[in-house]
């Protein structure tokens, strides 16, 4: 039993110190491609995937392009979000409708206010028509990344063989990556934009969660204190 008991801990240790070094890890490479990229400008690294996309871009490629982007929009993602909240209010499982609704809200006031504060202007050119609102970061591509990552802890809780979970959780981060090419493929949005969201994506998917176990804890403990 002990023996077992120290597999699991080292387990967890190993988990919480992979899970907080991909935190830092997405927070620092994102303020550098920030200050860089954005409060620098500098040019070439977005220059040169912007010439790899025009050599192999046609008139078929862009119709998929936008079929893709149209998954990271509000016009999907707000009655998706809608649709998952209300299905885990009507099997009562409130704590969960709560929890997503939360780190969906949070997720657009983060990029809208991110993108108030670097004012970056959108490449020339736009393949989506006009834009008006500022470049940095890409919020298709952090909506597209956050959602499928609250899809992945959905599939990750449930009583899937392994297999199928990872599989199934590869395909959803595929999708949400494609969601980020397509706004490149476009020319809405930078190649550094896209990387920086998901970098920010990532970062914040770690945080939400790790808040939301920390106050479904303290609830459960209260809760259990009222009972007893």
């Amino acid at each position: 039993m002990k023996v077992a008991g120290k597999k699991i801990l080292k387990l967890i240790t190993f988990k919480l110190l992979l899970t907080t070094a991909l935190f830092i890890a997405s927070v620092f490479v994102f303020a550098f491609i920030a200050d860089e990229a954005v409060l620098e400008n500098e040019p070439a690294f977005d220059n040169a995937v912007f010439n790899f996309f025009s050599s192999i871009s046609s008139p078929a490629f862009i119709a998929m392009m936008k079929v893709l982007t149209f998954f990271g929009s509000k016009q999907f993602i707000l009655p998706a979000y809608i649709i998952l909240v209300g299905y885990f209010f009507l099997k009562k499982k409130f704590r969960y409708g709560i929890d997503i609704a939360i780190v969906a809200l949070t997720s657009f006031v983060l990029s809208y206010t991110l993108k108030n504060i670097f004012h970056r202007t959108r490449p020339s050119l736009p393949g989506t028509g006009g834009i008006t609102t500022y470049s940095f970061p890409s919020g298709h591509t952090l909506s597209a990344f956050i959602f499928c990552s609250i899809l992945v802890f959905m599939v990750f809780h449930n009583n899937w063989k392994p297999f199928y979970k990872y599989i199934v959780s590869i395909l959803l981060f595929l999708f949400a990556l494609m969601v980020g090419i397509s706004r490149i493929a476009l020319r809405a949005h930078y190649p550094t934009d896209v990387i920086a969201s998901l970098l920010l994506g990532t970062a914040w998917v770690i945080l939400s969660l790790w808040l939301m176990q920390m106050l479904n804890r303290k609830y459960a403990v209260r809760k259990d204190l009222k009972q007893a």
